[in-house]
């Protein structure tokens, strides 16, 4: 926020003299017109300090609520709209909490989706880093048609076991195309289990 400091000063050595003027919790809730009077600083530096503080407030005050919800096939298709006219496969995981709100969204492979390409521990990293409740697997299909091929089953049932030994749940996996998608769950492709539950089970991870 400092730049290159001021003429006399670097910056490093502008912001310790700030420091030891006043604690950054002081420092941050000063009125501009007290900043532009501090050495080294004038109106840019403290209108960018005040702005910078601001949206950081913004920022952490952000209601959880605005989180997207994932309760339903037709909710992974939404969060993962960005991939469903893309002319190569995209392997997505979506990071959920205990409230099946998304609190990460990462892609893990471009390409043709095989075990070898998609390994559990690339899977699993973030939803580890993020504390996730549990995770939902999705990727696009470029030719239309949504029809999981035996190399989606062997991975999907893959990372479901791999997930039941990390304690993160594999909710479902949906294959998405540009016009429609499918619920690997509902199809009964996770493995053993009844084939016609409902991505909404999700309903039972809400807090």
């Amino acid at each position: 926020m400092l730049g290159s400091g001021s003429k006399d000063l670097s910056a490093l050595t502008l912001a310790e003299r700030l420091l030891r003027q006043y604690p950054l919790p002081v420092l941050l809730n000063l009125p501009v017109e007290k900043l532009e009077t501090l050495k080294g600083l004038g109106p840019a530096k403290a209108s960018a300090i005040k702005a910078s503080h601001e949206l950081s407030k913004r920022a952490l005050a952000v209601d959880a609520d605005v989180l997207p919800t994932v309760r339903s096939p037709s909710d992974v298709a939404n969060a993962v709209a960005n991939i469903r006219k893309n002319k190569k496969e995209n392997f997505v995981i979506l990071c959920l909490n205990a409230r099946n709100q998304v609190i990460r969204k990462e892609t893990i492979s471009i390409g043709s989706l095989n075990a070898s390409i998609v390994h559990p521990r690339e899977v699993f990293e973030p939803a580890i880093r993020e504390s996730a409740a549990s995770i939902v697997l999705a990727h696009n299909h470029p030719s239309g048609d949504t029809k999981p091929s035996d190399d989606d089953i062997e991975l999907t049932r893959r990372l479901v076991k791999a997930g039941e030994i990390m304690g993160i749940e594999v909710l479902d996996h949906v294959i998405v195309s540009e016009k429609k998608h499918l619920s690997m769950k509902e199809k009964g492709c996770l493995g053993p289990g009844p084939s016609t539950e409902s991505m909404l089970s999700l309903s039972k991870h809400s807090g």
